[in-house]
């Protein structure tokens, strides 16, 4: 049977539902001093797990010069391919839209009288879909729409979410847009990994994943920091800011349609 990189992610969005699940019993019981111990503790087991790892480097005769040493310009290499420029700028887009919720979705809805509890479950409902999606739905996702097609339905997924929370703090509406998080992150991961296999050398591979990673990084910092502005004068109509920055990326994703058919090497093509 063939490894699923998404069952490796989906295993940890698991564990932070149950984490999140566990912890919340733990200080009750307990009081807030339990998490520095809670911490401590897994943090240690974590650890101690790692040494148990195997390693299973290739050997140094396998592997070609390059694959051991990245060029030196390899990042600069990597912005100056259009189409790896396309990919850091949609995740971005889509994965930075996330930050006004991450921020004040639990604030506006217990504004409007939804109670803690409630919240918990529609916070664990689109954890719950992002897990789903990593283990069962997403690969044969990205199969059969290709990852520009994958990365097109999660933005389009991101403005049907963002404007029913600018919209509306109907519970059952939110219960059905909650599980669009499946979509928003964990099936755009999944398809700008597979689209990074498929227009990045494999001797830049490491370096682009790292890239990758620090752009929507970096987009949802800006995004948090403009999040409490952009509330402060638009209220939940905020939302439909990040709804607009999923529409633009929707209308990117156009332009990646023939990639994923084209290998990186040889003839890797920008």
């Amino acid at each position: 049977m063939r490894f699923e990189y998404g069952w490796a992610r989906g295993t940890g969005s698991a564990a932070f539902i149950a984490g999140t699940l566990v912890s919340g019993q733990v200080v009750s019981a307990w009081g807030l001093p339990s998490i520095i111990v809670s911490h401590s503790a897994l943090l240690s087991a974590a650890a101690g797990a790692a040494m148990l790892v195997p390693e299973h480097a290739p050997r140094p005769e396998r592997l070609s010069a390059a694959a051991w040493h990245a060029p030196a310009g390899g990042v600069l290499e990597l912005l100056r391919t259009r189409r790896f420029r396309l990919v850091m700028l949609i995740s971005a887009l889509v994965l930075g839209s996330h930050a006004m919720h991450d921020v004040f979705a639990v604030i506006r809805w217990r504004a409007a009288g939804i109670t803690p509890s409630m919240a918990s479950v529609l916070w664990s409902e689109s954890v719950a879909a992002e897990v789903l999606v990593f283990f069962l739905i997403g690969p044969q996702l990205v199969k059969r729409l290709s990852p520009p097609g994958v990365m097109a339905l999660a933005a389009v997924g991101g403005v049907l979410r963002w404007v029913a929370m600018a919209l509306t703090t109907d519970v059952t509406i939110l219960a059905m847009v909650q599980p669009l998080h499946g979509l928003t992150f964990a099936a755009l991961h999944l398809a700008c990994m597979r689209l990074i296999g498929a227009v990045v050398p494999h001797q830049l591979a490491a370096t682009a994943q790292a890239m990758y990673a620090f752009g929507p990084a970096a987009t949802t910092v800006l995004l948090t920091l403009a999040s409490g502005s952009l509330y402060a004068r638009l209220g939940a109509e905020a939302f439909l800011v990040m709804a607009l920055l999923c529409a633009s990326a929707a209308l990117l994703t156009g332009r990646l349609r023939t990639v994923y058919s084209r290998p990186a090497e040889p003839g890797w093509r920008r």
